[in-house]
């Protein structure tokens, strides 16, 4: 093995709460089950501009880590956003529309291409969305909100930059930058919306507060069904590694496979910046754990220091490790995609993209702890390139190179 990931620091910690075998069941069910998966794939599957995202093999990459296949889902040109989170902040802004037109009317069901071509446009245009972001999952509410016509107010602590501001603000939303962290903004979103009459559209769920989280979680699991359907006749992976955040989209990947797949389901790791851990922290405490300071790490995107509670109920026995990794290993990582190995695609992986592929190539390297978690040359990997470059600034300081100088 000859990647570059030798040097790096692993933390890995076995979930003692592992499920294994046992099949998907009620507690899991009633947070993500396959009607929900069923509905949000036919809403968003109507969309303008829906399209499966490439799952690309990279044998260039398994060759040289010693293993037998890595399959990475690429999710940056999802519905022009850049990241599979245009699949979950607008869809439930969708669902949260069709609801409260429900509320106020007859009509019991309404479709978001109705929306969009302008029904109940006397009612949604009243309406107000509001959400707290590190950047990805704002532009998502902001573009729904665009294309069904309700108003919407995005808010972003201190350290989002100004070039991903400005993306959620060409889509016609207010943004309001908060003092603090991540989960500071998540508070003063939340607090505004009570005096404001805003509705949340959060994807971390907290006590009180689930059932807009949940359909988020449902529409990312769009994204892992596709991966699922697109690996070649007869394969299947042994592995999963994802990146964390408050867990929503490490526990609709982790639904999606443990319902279909069951006993048969690989193993699910999920991969923290090494600051910015709660998933991790989480588990070593056996419940929900709330990690402090400043969260500060390049994977702006999981910069988060309070999981959601929705997705705990699936990823506190679904998932069979936890680990964190350093920013230095997912700078690598990103440049490491950048510039391929012979026979590989060149892919733009932003800085939140990486974790789960650099959690892989690192535990590879460590024979004691590829020996633990099987991973070996027999493996195959299946990740989720979770953004592209929605931040073009860091991105071209990271690599080097714009993202349009590495696709030409």
């Amino acid at each position: 093995m000859t990647t570059p990931f030798a040097s790096h620091a692993i933390e890995f910690f076995f979930n003692p709460q592992a499920a294994g075998a046992v099949p998907y069941g009620p507690r899991q069910s009633a947070v993500l089950d396959a009607s929900g998966h069923a509905a949000a794939a036919d809403e968003i599957k109507s969309w303008p501009g829906y399209a499966e995202t490439p799952l690309i093999q990279l044998d260039g990459l398994a060759e040289q880590a010693g293993l037998a296949r890595v399959w990475y889902k690429d999710e940056s040109g999802r519905f022009g956003l850049g990241s599979f989170k245009a699949l979950g902040g607008a869809y439930a802004v969708y669902r949260l529309l069709a609801t409260e037109i429900a509320r106020r009317t007859d009509e019991i069901s309404v479709t978001a291409l109705e929306l969009s071509a302008g029904r109940h446009r006397d009612i949604v245009s009243g309406l107000t969305v509001t959400c707290a972001t590190d950047g990805n999952h704002g532009r998502s509410v902001a573009w729904g909100a665009r294309m069904f016509g309700c108003q919407c107010v995005i808010y972003i602590h201190a350290t989002v930059s100004e070039s991903r501001k400005a993306a959620i603000e060409a889509l016609g939303a207010t943004v309001v930058r908060t003092p603090g962290n991540y989960d500071d903004s998540v508070r003063e979103a939340a607090a505004d919306s009570e005096t404001q009459g805003r509705f949340v559209v959060s994807d971390t769920s907290y006590d009180g507060y689930m059932d807009v989280p949940r359909d988020v979680m449902q529409g990312y699991t769009v994204m892992a069904a596709e991966a699922m359907a697109q690996l070649p006749a007869g394969e299947r992976p042994t592995h999963i590694f994802v990146q964390g955040g408050v867990g929503g989209l490490a526990a609709a990947i982790c639904a999606q496979v443990w319902e279909a797949w069951g006993s048969e389901r690989p193993r699910f790791i999920v991969v923290e910046p090494e600051l910015a851990d709660c998933l991790y922290q989480s588990a070593r405490n056996g419940g929900p754990t709330v990690v402090e300071g400043g969260l500060d790490t390049i994977m702006a995107g999981l910069a988060c220091g309070e999981i959601s509670l929705l997705a705990w109920e699936i990823l506190e026995s679904g998932a069979d490790a936890f680990a964190t990794i350093t920013d230095e290993a997912a700078a690598d990582c990103m440049r490491l995609l950048a510039n391929p190995i012979v026979g590989d695609p060149a892919i733009v992986a932003g800085e939140s993209a990486v974790a789960g592929l650099a959690g892989a190539l690192i535990a590879r390297e460590q024979p004691a702890l590829a020996g633990a978690i099987g991973l070996d040359g027999d493996s195959r990997v299946l990740v989720f390139g979770s953004e592209g470059a929605t931040d073009p600034a860091m991105y071209k300081k990271i690599v080097g190179r714009s993202a349009e100088q590495v696709k030409s």
